[in-house]
Order: C-alpha cells, then structure tokens, then sequence
C-alpha cells in the first residue's frame, strides 16, 4: 500500500494512528515534530502522504505542510488537530492539502480519512 510519514508529537496518537494505519498494510515512518519529518524529506526519503498535527513544538504542521508541497508536490498531505483555531490557520492551504482531521477521531475515522486522500491523487 502506501508510505506514510506521520508527524505527531503525542506519542500516544502517533501510535494509535500507526496502529490504525497498519491494518490497511501502509508502512508508517513516526516523528514527534516538524523539524524531524523536515530532515527525513530533505534527506530524500520518499512517502506517498503526509499525516501532520497542526500543533507541534519546534516546527507546527503548516510549516512542514507549505515546505513538503515545494519540495515533493505529488506527495498527499492530510493534517489533523484539536483545535478550532488551528483548523482555521490551514484554510488558505486548501489549494495543497487533502483536508484537516478532527481529533479526537476513531481508528476507522483516521482509516477512512487517510484512504480517500490516498484515492485522490
């Protein structure tokens, strides 16, 4: 299936998403903020898409988010958070992100969500 990076900085959500995400057979790759994803895609590793919290410490979501679209424009980039306010902050990156998750979301939410940005591209 397909690669995912997942840039999260709860460790319990990033394994939960992990989790959720390999039972549809994805391979995951798991950071704890923006910098660590921004030094694996600068570095050359190459993913399908991009599961971003918008609220990080060190590098935030939309950050990585408007850096990855320059750098790698044909990898999907889905974002997730908590936060009305940061759901607000990533509307002017509708033009480069398949959408926002709301959390808290269940496994089959995050499933869901992650396939059908997969299936549009």
């Amino acid at each position: 299936m397909a690669r995912i990076l997942i840039a999260e900085d709860d460790a319990s959500v990033r394994s939960l998403v992990a989790r959720a995400l390999a039972m549809d057979a994805h391979q995951t790759v798991e950071v704890g903020d923006g910098e660590e994803g921004l030094e694996l895609i600068s570095g050359g590793a190459r993913f399908d898409l991009l599961l971003s919290d918008i609220r990080m410490p060190a590098m935030d979501g939309i950050t990585l988010a408007r850096w990855a679209a320059k750098v790698r424009p044909d990898m999907v980039i889905l974002l997730m958070t908590g936060y009305a306010e940061q759901r607000e902050r990533a509307a002017d990156l509708n033009r480069i992100i398949a959408g926002v998750v709301r959390k808290p979301f269940t496994l089959a939410q995050i499933r869901d969500r992650v396939a059908a940005a997969l299936a549009g591209h």
